[in-house]
């Protein structure tokens, strides 16, 4: 399948209508423009009224029977609301949102599946990718569970039923923000150290939590104040971009650039070289899409 552009998932921030979904497009991928004018595109307003975090995942069975199938899952959360971020970590919702749709402009949903563990204070940022080993999609996320931030797992086929939710990835600090890509080699594991206020990763061939080891990365582990991971491959190079959300200046996306994730290291672009649009955009995911999915959300929402 040919891409020739990009659509960004995101929420904007903790004030009125920050905490709902809303969508950016791009040609290159580090220069982006906002659709709707900037509006919202999807409203929660079931469980916590908010949706945070939004990921975007196309069907791997997508073709197999002449349709497309996307599915977009977010954190049901609203801090603007003001309950406080103690009361969202220790007593939020153990449910994550979910919509659905065949052609990325008419979507179904919310609706909220329970997939937190048992005690689990909260379930954040929830990701998927396909595992092949299972023929599923391994969808994974943050809980605070004995008073400690891990990621958790389960698989669905179809984001309506989920298996029981195992441990994942669990490490000396708390840990959230997890995102995962597949190359050649394997599975490259992008997760912010919610201690440190930077990014750790692992690699490993299979997506078995066993398997993971750390990857150094000096980039990385000088750059702080990020959280949001997101990676994607170009569409048109082998190269990958990273971006970071910059929470702690509140500066929105910052795009790394690497031709060999192995090494760990990045190209951090200098402000000139990228453009994230007008608004700030905070914690979001990010798929290639082809010229017609493109063209159809243009047209749809407008720039």
């Amino acid at each position: 399948m040919a891409y020739t552009g990009y659509l960004f998932a995101h929420f904007i921030g903790e004030q009125k209508d920050g905490e709902q979904i809303y969508f950016s497009v791009s040609r290159d991928g580090i220069n982006w423009k906002e659709l709707n004018q900037g509006k919202v595109i999807l409203r929660s307003e079931i469980g916590e009224q908010g949706a945070r975090d939004p990921f975007l995942i196309r069907s791997p069975w997508e073709g197999k029977d002449g349709n497309a199938k996307f599915y977009l899952i977010a954190t049901d959360l609203r801090i603007e609301a003001g309950k406080g971020w103690q009361v969202a970590q220790y007593e939020g919702s153990r449910d994550i949102l979910v919509w659905e749709s065949d052609d990325l402009v008419n979507w179904c949903g919310p609706v909220a599946h329970t997939i937190g563990v048992e005690g689990a204070g909260c379930v954040w940022a929830p990701e998927a990718i396909y595992d092949e080993e299972k023929d599923a999609i391994l969808v994974f996320w943050a809980s605070m569970v004995e008073g400690k931030q891990r990621i958790y797992a389960s698989h669905t086929k179809d984001f309506k039923s989920f298996t029981e939710p195992q441990l994942y990835i669990q490490k000396d600090n708390h840990v959230i923000d997890t995102t995962i890509i597949k190359t050649e080699e394997g599975y490259y594991r992008y997760t912010k150290d919610e201690t440190t206020k930077n990014i750790v990763i692992d690699f490993a061939k299979t997506l078995r939590k066993e398997d993971f080891k750390e990857v150094k990365s000096e980039t990385l582990s000088g750059l702080f104040g990020v959280e949001g991971p997101e990676i994607f491959r170009f569409n048109d190079r082998e190269e990958w971009c990273l971006i970071v959300d910059r929470f702690a200046t509140h500066k929105g996306y910052l795009p790394l650039v690497s031709s060999d994730l192995s090494t760990g290291e990045f190209r951090i672009l200098e402000d000139s070289e990228f453009d994230m649009g007008v608004t700030i955009k905070r914690h979001g995911g990010i798929i290639p899409v082809t010229e017609d999915e493109y063209n159809k959300l243009v047209e749809c929402y407008g720039l």
